[in-house]
Order: C-alpha cells, then structure tokens, then sequence
C-alpha cells in the first residue's frame, strides 16, 4: 500500500507539472503561431486564436482541479495510513499552488474573456475597444507571470513528493522508556 500510495502521488504530480508546462509553453503558444495565422487567415487570426487559447486554458483549469483535489486526498491518505505529520512547508506549498490555481481560473481568466470580446466586438466603439486592448495586455501580462509561479512552485512540489524527507536512523528520545 505504501508504493501504491507512493506512486500515486508521484504520478500526479507528475501529470500536473506535466500539463502546466505543456499548456504554458506548447498549446498556447502554437495557438497564436504562424501556422494558425495562415489556416484562420489575416482577417479571423486575432480574435479566433485567443478565443481557442482561452478554451484551452478553460479546460486546463479543470485539469488543474482535478489534480489538486486528488493531491489532498494523497495527503490526508498518506497523513491516515502511514501516521507522517503534515509537514508545514509541504500543506502550505500545496495551499499556496491551489490558491493561484483559483484566483487564475476565478479572477484572471473571466476577466480576459470579457475583455477579449470588447476588443473584438462589432458593436464597441474604438476607444473601447482601445482601452479594452491596453487593459487586456495588463491583465495577460499578470496572468502569464502567476502561471510561471504556478510552474515553479508546481516543479518543487513534485520534486517534494518525489524525494520526501528521510526519516532520522536513531529513536527518539521520549519513545525510550526505561
């Protein structure tokens, strides 16, 4: 059971760096590349690859949930079954992944999707597509530096779960009775 639990943890974590780098750095930049341009042509480019790019990170977000819930169940499973401590540094790295994980999905990305169809929008007048286009570059901007935290402080945690800490050789103190 422990391997089993072992593996468990290392499998999804793995999943979920694995995911974070490849949506980050492979599916949102081939969406906005050369290639789409000339499949979607000049005129449709703009507004129908960022749509496809928030329909994949839509779906990422998901993702990222499911990985996060199954990430405390490994915790509370390894917690009941093999009695370890919750380590702060580990609960709190975890806490902190899926706090990002919800303010990206909840804050950042309606707040994109709204302002992309501003910019985009037939009936807008041009200073508000304007300032919908300044506005959306700050907050993709924001949106692009918390997914590097999230891809960074995902790499630690799988590199926790991979190599968790060794226990001591020797007893403890207060376990020797005498």
């Amino acid at each position: 059971m422990i391997g089993f639990l072992r593996f468990v943890g290392i499998f999804n974590a793995a999943v979920w760096f694995g995911a974070a780098f490849f949506v980050n750095f492979g599916a949102v930049s081939a969406v906005s590349s050369q290639e789409i341009k000339e499949l979607l042509g000049a005129s449709y480019y703009p507004y129908f690859s960022g749509a496809i790019a928030q329909i994949v990170v839509d779906r990422y977000f998901h993702w990222q949930l499911g990985c996060s819930v199954l990430a405390l169940f490994h915790l509370l499973a390894e917690r009941l079954y093999l009695g370890k401590s919750l380590r702060k540094l580990g609960l709190g790295l975890l806490f902190s992944i899926i706090f990002l994980s919800l303010t990206d999905g909840f804050l950042f990305q309606p707040k994109l999707k709204e302002l992309h169809k501003i910019r985009y929008a037939v009936k807008s007048r041009p200073e508000e597509r304007e300032a919908a286009r300044q506005s959306f570059g700050t907050w993709n901007g924001l949106h692009r530096t918390l997914n590097l935290f999230l891809l960074a402080g995902l790499a630690f945690y799988l590199w926790r779960v991979a190599n968790p800490p060794e226990t001591t050789r020797f007893l403890d103190a207060a376990k020797i009775r005498g």
